[in-house]
């Protein structure tokens, strides 16, 4: 009783995979790779800083063409003009900024423990509780600036991420003549 049990779910088991796997195979459906490459551009925070849920529905949009280039504050001039370079445009490059790796960070002696900061956070980065001081995650924050708009005390400012061995680079070498 018990093996006939085994025998007929292991074989049900392995039908359905089967069934799964030709499914998969068979039905698959393709997606533009344009909105892959562009993607992989993009450097990945998932902010919302751009105005999409992430970067893939950033890069959507960029392929469609109803966004522009330089819609990714994270990403810099060097992420505007590679996209334009891949998408065949030119680049005002007048608007943008490049800026250092920012974090939210909460002034304590002002936070009232409101709640409105991490009910925003995209990505969970800030713990707290009502009436607590809360504190901000520097490995999940992606700096979006959500918090600091919402905060009412002005509590919780972007601030340049502090350099320690963690999260100090190397700068690259500047090419072209200037020695």
């Amino acid at each position: 009783m018990l093996l006939s049990a085994i025998i007929s779910l292991t074989s049900l088991g392995v039908a359905l995979g089967l069934l799964l796997g030709l499914a998969a195979r068979y039905l698959k459906v393709e997606g533009n790779p344009l909105i892959a490459e562009i993607e992989q551009l993009l450097p990945g925070a998932q902010c919302g800083q751009c105005g999409f849920p992430g970067c893939s529905g950033a890069a959507q949009a960029l392929a469609d063409g109803s966004a522009p280039v330089t819609l990714c504050p994270p990403g810099g001039r060097a992420v505007v003009q590679a996209l334009a370079a891949k998408l065949g445009v030119d680049a005002d490059l007048s608007s943008v900024q490049d800026s250092v790796p920012m974090m939210a960070e909460v002034k304590e002696e002002i936070c009232i423990g409101c709640t409105r900061c991490f009910k925003v956070c995209p990505t969970d980065a800030i713990m707290g509780a009502a009436q607590q001081i809360h504190v901000v995650f520097r490995e999940a924050c992606t700096a979006c600036g959500k918090c600091e708009e919402v905060c009412p005390t002005e509590s919780i400012k972007l601030q340049p991420i502090p350099v320690t061995l963690q999260s100090w680079y190397w700068h690259k070498p500047l090419t072209g003549g200037a020695a």
